[in-house]
């Protein structure tokens, strides 16, 4: 399936030839290279590994040195496995840009939601407040948790306060608006997870749902 990675670099605006304006991501996407081939024989898959973004040789250790020296690929600071459709091959080595990719298709973008630290209940779960009358005790709180004689605990998985955010998280179907080869640049509709720079993980969405 075709699959680059990127970093978000924000969102803007853009106008169609209607005048409607469009909220679109700007990501910088790629290049990415092959690193690795996987194979049913070697690795009980079929696979391939691809690398982005660029490192100096002295920030990998010893192991991962040794990976990207084996297969004869360029040192890259973020790896990725892709599975392959039937009929699709790549070599190692080869690149993979926003050229690869058609304006208009529908993507699934996969990254690291922000991180909001610990919240209470009525941030985190979208849970109603309290009576703001005198004397209420009870304007942000959980409120009751269980009953007292039984079972006389809280049982796991209740929704309460706690640390929110930085989750994986894929947004589905969105519309890739525009290209930028020359600045390997994309541009898609809408917001997607993490903060400016944030990495991500951009690939054609699932056929039989793109529309």
């Amino acid at each position: 399936m075709k699959t680059i990675l990127g970093k978000k670099l924000g969102m803007t605006q853009i106008f169609s030839e209607s005048g409607e304006s469009i909220p679109v991501t700007v990501i910088e996407a790629g290049p990415a290279s092959v690193t690795q081939i996987k194979t049913q024989e070697n690795d009980g898959y079929d696979a391939v590994q691809i690398g982005y973004g660029e490192v100096k040789e002295q920030r990998l250790n010893k192991p991962a040195k040794g990976h990207f020296t084996k297969w004869g690929a360029p040192f890259k600071k973020h790896l990725a496995e892709i599975r392959l459709e039937e009929g699709e091959k790549y070599e190692v080595g080869q690149v993979i840009t926003v050229a690869d990719f058609e304006e208009g298709k529908k993507l699934d973008i996969t990254g690291v939601s922000k991180g909001k630290g610990t919240q209470g209940n009525i941030k985190r779960h979208g849970h109603h407040r309290g009576p703001v009358t005198h004397g209420s005790k009870h304007k942000r709180l959980a409120g009751a948790l269980a009953a007292g004689t039984y079972p006389s605990r809280v049982f796991k998985g209740n929704a309460g306060p706690g640390r929110m955010g930085r989750e994986t998280v894929t947004v589905q179907n969105v519309t890739l608006v525009k290209i930028f080869a020359d600045r390997n640049v994309m541009l898609v509709k809408g917001a997607v997870p993490g903060g400016r720079g944030g990495l991500l993980r951009i690939q054609y969405a699932v056929k039989g749902r793109e529309e």
